[in-house]
């Protein structure tokens, strides 16, 4: 039941939270709660909520006439008392509030004046019920950061003009932590719009400019034609990032890593990280030759670098992550790599190791991994402490040509409010305001460890790249971009104006610059030495051998230790029904009383790993118990929220385990591990899809990164997929994990694919994953129907001895007897073994090749060698022949089956669809390929297409 606002406050005259100084505070936040009741805490919605009436209350001028009527002002201020002075008052509060919630919209941002920006009204007197008669009177500030608490009008509007409609426009009112706002508050309206900048930093933003600036026409005068993806128009985002580096620095920040696309990566890569001229001109030269056929390099603005520059604090680590020509695929790795780095060091505040991640503006809002980084940004597990975003923000795109073409609000950055980050828009050509807000928002990640934004408002001089012609498509925009000076012109011109400078400088400085490049010298002064103990080692991964032999065996005293200790779980832990099942098999397993199924040894393996010294990162959609009820690593108790991770027993300092239920999300999380991978040689990570196909969703990762990120950029990474695969009937979305693509990009030993058919061989491969010294992606099949299959099993004897096997032999026949051979993968094997052992039949061996990249044809040629009676050999698979193995390895087999036999497939007929949805079809398919293998009834699918 609602009641009137006055008899309220008669009530509650007497309270100090709602009146004196704080009835501003009261009237910003009512006037919050009419745009979204959520928008302020729980205790206010009840508060505000006995206020409405039969119609919303979209103003406040109900609200005013009740206050008066009631005959209770705000006391605060000093005011006369008078009433129309104090809906005057009001007002002011009001006008103040919408500064700071639409007055970026009324900002000058763009340099070139190109975009339209909206009408606000709500920024004037009249709307708010005032007018010029009253800039003379004096006014409570409310809680307008100012160092007086009375202002005139006058001095209101122009501080916040100052503030928040000059060159930059902040949109922070979405915040619904009151700190936070506050602090931002604090940090903005206190300088009033000057930035206090020295003339030494003023200097640096100049040499900044200068450089940037300087490197592009340099480039574009020597290498005509040539692309490079320039930066020019968005010259400012040099001195920012030399900013930004230096203030971090000031945070005892140690490292910073940097993901960007191609545009302004040459300028980065020289002005900013250091590296070296002679080696970008070799690059355009084309005379680098440290490339040869197995390391295809990329082009040259695709590299990344790392170099230590001189910190506050000590040296400051810079890394630029290499990036594909994908626009955003490179966010999710550095975050990857920024978590990898930070639990290296313990960084548990987050605050040693920042992420700077570097955006188009078209890509930022169309690439819909930023939203899957955004949903994952506090999510455990993948929190980094906040990603510093810079949105280099060309307002164009590619080449659209009208902006409702590109996007569908005023802004790219709209997706960032979904994590409430705050956004700092800033036009490109003031350096001290995108200095100033770039800083502002570094403190704000640091102090809040949370995601920023700052949104570069520039252009692009030239097309999307240099041979490109953007008047034929932008006719007027360019026609201004010409005739637009460039920003160290208009900088230079400042300082001139202001007297920090006289002309020559600005000229001198240009002509060292083009000096440096003359004589190659580097433009960066690196850190004298930098002995961080965090350095990770990976030079002995360099030169690793996929063949190497190493011993994954383990001792008995190791696996009672490691059985034990996953068994043995404490008293307040009481698991589901079905969960202490599994825990009660599995202690009958250490006891040699059951066979060991595919759970407990893989939870063996990565016991086994935690205590030989490494750290293990298992990720995916429920992979703490795992899609199909196998692992439970992680045991959840049914009588509180309360869960207990066992292995976590064998952790110390530097080994740790995390086993994460991620986000559901393939693409962002997958590349998110690939980095980790690539920043951590000592981790064992691991991505589980949850069904294998599921894969499809990041295959740009796979692509431009697992398969290929070593051939391209040198960039080691022992990752690890497993992906459900198997046809056991549950349609065309959850049978295949699309093996044949894996294959097909398989070269050089750039990876390993692997189909493991029992539970030893899984404990074999993840342990030879880590020992080698060899850091490759691995492609794992793993099983459905097998992780609980009676002859899927294996025995405590075949963990303590043995190793992975390439290939298995089929020990259940004589030699001699043998006339026809069958080849397989997987799970079809058990489905042949089945028919071969129903119908006695002693003249076929079945032969599993469990590792199909690299290719075993050594042992595979051995094993056939045996059989000096057969007459044929069979590829036998359940995926269709346009699928799966049989295109991708059919080389391989003719290589080891030579001409001694005739070579056949067994399988199903071509299909565009990974398989049937009707599961009395799928059955009557796995009849009949198995039929087929077994009898020989293969000439006609062979053909098949």
């Amino acid at each position: 039941m609602s009641i009137p606002l006055a008899n309220w406050i008669k009530e509650k005259q007497q309270s100090a939270p709602f009146f004196g100084a704080n009835s501003a505070w009261l009237e910003q936040y009512y006037d919050l709660y009419l745009q979204d009741p959520q928008a302020v805490t729980p205790e206010l919605q009840q508060l505000f909520k006995q206020f409405d009436g039969e119609q919303p209350d979209v103003r406040h001028q109900p609200v005013i006439e009740q206050f008066i009527a009631a005959g209770q002002l705000p006391a605060g201020g000093g005011l006369s008392g008078d009433a129309d002075h104090a809906m005057k008052q009001a007002a002011v509060l009001r006008l103040i509030n919408s500064y700071r919630l639409r007055g970026h919209q009324k900002a000058d941002l763009d340099p070139i004046n190109y975009s339209k920006r909206p009408d606000t009204p709500d920024l004037t007197l009249s709307f708010h019920g005032l007018s010029e008669t009253d800039l003379n009177t004096r006014f409570n500030t409310g809680s307008l950061v100012t160092d007086t608490p009375e202002m005139s009008l006058a001095d209101i509007v122009d501080r916040l003009e100052r503030v928040y409609c000059r060159h930059i426009g902040v949109e922070y009112m979405h915040i619904t932590d009151i700190e936070k706002r506050e602090w931002l508050q604090q940090r903005l309206e206190k300088p009033a719009g000057e930035f206090g900048f020295s003339d030494d930093a003023k200097k640096q933003m100049l040499k900044k400019l200068t450089q940037a600036e300087g490197m592009e026409r340099y480039l574009h005068t020597k290498y005509v034609g040539q692309k490079r993806f320039s930066l020019e128009g968005g010259d400012a985002l040099i001195p920012q990032m030399d900013a930004l580096i230096g203030h971090l620095g000031k945070h005892q920040v140690k490292e910073i890593v940097f993901g960007m696309a191609h545009r302004g990566r040459l300028n980065m890569l020289i002005n900013i990280l250091g590296k070296s001229p002679a080696d970008l001109f070799d690059e355009f030269e084309g005379s680098d030759e440290s490339l040869d056929n197995v390391n295809s390099g990329d082009v040259k603005y695709h590299k990344g670098y790392s170099s230590d520059v001189p910190g506050a604090h000590g040296p400051v680590h810079l890394a630029m992550a290499f990036n594909p020509s994908h626009l955003e695929i490179i966010n999710p790795v550095v975050l990857g790599s920024v978590r990898a780095r930070q639990v290296r060091r313990d960084d548990q505040n987050k605050n040693q190791v920042v992420p700077v991640l570097i955006h188009g503006d078209a890509s930022f809002e169309g690439q819909g991994v930023i939203m899957e980084l955004f949903n994952m940004a506090r999510v455990e597990g993948f929190d980094v402490g906040g990603t510093i975003h810079v949105v280099v923000n060309n307002q164009i795109g590619f080449t659209t040509t009208h902006a409702l073409d590109k996007k569908g609000g005023l802004y790219c950055t709209e997706v960032a409010k979904m994590v409430q980050a705050p956004i700092f828009h800033v036009n490109g050509d003031d350096p001290e305001a995108v200095v100033f807000a770039t800083q502002v928002a570094a403190d704000y990640r640091q102090r809040f460890d949370i995601d920023v934004v700052i949104d570069l408002v520039c252009y692009r001089k030239h097309g999307h790249n240099e041979a490109d012609e953007p008047s034929a498509t932008q006719p007027k925009m360019y026609k201004i971009i010409k005739k637009h000076p460039t920003p160290r012109e208009i900088y230079s011109q400042k300082l001139i104006e202001n007297g920090v400078i006289d002309s020559s400088y600005a000229e001198q400085l240009m002509n060292d610059y083009r000096d440096s490049l003359d004589d190659k010298q580097h433009i960066v002064e690196f850190a004298d030495e930098n002995n961080d103990q965090f350095v990770v080692d990976w030079p002995p991964h360099l030169d690793g051998d996929l063949r190497e032999k190493v011993d994954t065996t383990i001792s008995e005293e190791q696996f009672k230790k490691y059985a034990e200790i996953i068994t043995d779980l404490p008293d307040d832990i009481k698991p589901h029904p079905r969960v202490k099942s599994i825990n009660d098999n599995r202690i009958k397993m250490m006891r040699d009383e059951i066979p060991m199924d595919w759970g407990f040894a893989e939870t063996l393996a990565y016991a086994s790993i935690l205590d030989d010294g490494y750290q293990i990162r298992l990720d995916g959609q429920d992979s703490q118990r795992g899609t199909f009820f196998h692992r439970h690593a992680v045991i959840h108790t049914t009588d509180s929220a309360k869960n207990y991770t066992p292995l976590e027993r064998l952790e110390t300092d530097s080994n740790k385990i995390d086993i994460i239920n991620s986000v559901l999300s393939e693409l962002a999380v997958l590349g998110f591990e690939y980095g980790y991978a690539t920043a951590e040689p000592n981790a064992l990570v691991i991505w589980e899809a949850q069904f294998g196909d599921f894969a499809n969703g990041a295959q740009v990762v796979i692509d431009q990164f697992i398969s290929s990120g070593e051939a391209k950029w040198g960039r080691l990474s022992g990752l690890v997929m497993f992906l459900p695969h198997g046809f056991e009937g549950q349609g065309p979305e959850h049978s295949s994990a699309r093996l044949e693509r894996f294959l097909q990009l398989c070269a050089v030993n750039n990876m390993q694919v692997c189909m493991p058919s029992t539970p030893a061989q899984t404990f074999h491969m993840i342990r030879r994953q880590m020992l080698r010294k060899a850091r490759k992606p691995l492609i794992v099949m793993t099983p459905k129907s097998l992780l609980r299959h009676k002859e899927a099993v294996s025995t405590k004897q075949q963990l303590t001895q043995g190793g992975f096997q390439l290939v298995i032999p089929d020990r259940k026949v004589t030699n001699k007897a043998v006339e026809r051979i069958i080849l397989c993968s997987g799970k079809v094997y058990y489905d042949l073994m089945k028919r071969i052992n129903e119908n006695d039949i002693k003249n076929i061996a079945v032969i599993r090749i469990e590792q199909l990249y690299p290719f075993p044809r050594p042992e595979l040629t051995a094993e056939l060698d045996k059989f000096t009676n057969a007459k044929e050999v069979i590829w036998c698979q359940e995926e269709p022949i346009n699928q799966g193995a049989w295109f991708q390895i059919r080389h391989h087999l003719q290589h080891c089956v030579a001409d001694r036999f005739p070579l056949y497939y067994a399988g199903r007929k071509g299909s565009p669809s990974p398989a049937v949805g009707s599961y009395q079809v799928h059955v009557k398919e796995q009849n009949q390929l198995i039929e087929d293998a077994i009898h020989g009834n293969h000439g006609s699918a062979i053909d098949a297409e």
